[in-house]
């Protein structure tokens, strides 16, 4: 009797702690943090870092687990129908954003989990092969336009075929986009001469841009680049209005309790605004931009809206 009383009395009291001691014990075992892409990618090496930062900064091991697949499907859903305790994070990006627009998703993209922060994002460059006789955007749609169907656009599943579908609205012309199984194969051929443009994804493409092998003509950042400061922005260059960015972002589970959200963005927000860690993305290829759960969440509708349309616009295609 006396002891089911006081897990009663017990259970009752922690119904009453505030957020702030809830947030204090925090976290008591190792945490999970879903990578629901393959090792070596943007997102891996992000996710390795963050859970090496959570590791050092919250006193509990913080484990990377790739689930990969569909993708990022696979391993979102895991999370979304994980424990909403705070010990199952996962990485997103904007394919979490684009999926829905293009596949059925096991989950509600606006209501399965709590954002915790987007952390930063990669930027796309406009890039042709050093073959290829053109210096700026102009010279490469001029080309293009004159030679139909002949400049080759390569182009991935996911993120870089939105982004180059969105490109090809914005000009307002039909170019020849060819899709590869993945972005590097894409870059590789424009680098051999088999194709002759990529908007390439700035992580991979920085050492083959500062090697000469990719010649960039833009970039799609609101100003220049402090990593290719040559090149123009996209509305410099002449194209108003393109702007395409690879974001990334840690979330948990619906229902997640506040306090821990917070605990986490704020330890997040600390790290990746620090010196080390922005000469560290800088380096990467990428740009520091945290957001917060609640900017977050206007963020996520603005997105899908936005590639609603460019689907809608380009004709692709939904799966059933």
């Amino acid at each position: 009797m006396f002891s089911r009383l006081s897990r009663a009395l017990i259970a009752s009291i922690a119904l009453l702690l505030p957020a702030a001691v809830l947030a204090q014990a925090y976290p008591e075992k190792p945490i999970r943090l879903i990578i629901p892409f393959s090792p070596g990618g943007t997102n891996d090496v992000l996710g390795r870092i963050i859970a090496q930062h959570l590791s050092e900064t919250l006193g509990e091991t913080v484990v990377p687990d790739n689930r990969t697949g569909f993708q990022g499907i696979i391993g979102t859903n895991l999370a979304a129908k994980a424990e909403p305790d705070g010990y199952t994070l996962v990485m997103i990006s904007s394919a979490y954003t684009m999926n829905p627009v293009v596949y059925k998703i096991p989950y509600d993209t606006l209501t399965a989990l709590e954002f915790v922060a987007k952390i930063g994002a990669s930027f796309l460059v406009l890039s042709v092969g050093p073959l290829l006789p053109v210096n700026s955007v102009k010279e490469l749609l001029d080309t293009a336009q004159r030679r139909p169907g002949e400049i080759v656009f390569t182009s991935s599943g996911g993120f870089q075929n939105f982004a180059h579908q969105l490109f090809q609205s914005v000009v307002k012309r039909k170019l020849n986009i060819v899709l590869y199984k993945g972005g590097y194969p894409a870059m590789v051929d424009v680098i051999g001469g088999q194709a002759h443009a990529n908007l390439a994804v700035s992580v991979p493409a920085l050492p083959f841009l500062r090697s000469g092998q990719l010649k960039g003509l833009a970039v799609a950042l609101p100003k220049r680049s402090t990593l290719l400061p040559n090149l123009p922005t996209f509305d410099e260059a002449g194209v108003k209005g393109y702007s395409a960015a690879n974001w990334y972002a840690i979330a948990a589970p619906a229902g997640t309790p506040r306090a821990i959200v917070m605990k986490l963005h704020n330890a997040l927000a600390r790290y990746f605004t620090s010196p080390e860690m922005e000469k560290k993305m800088t380096a990467m290829g990428a740009v520091v931009d945290i957001k917060t759960p609640d900017e977050m969440r206007k963020i996520i509708p603005a997105e899908i809206a936005k590639w609603t349309k460019v689907a809608a616009d380009a004709n692709m295609p939904r799966a059933k």
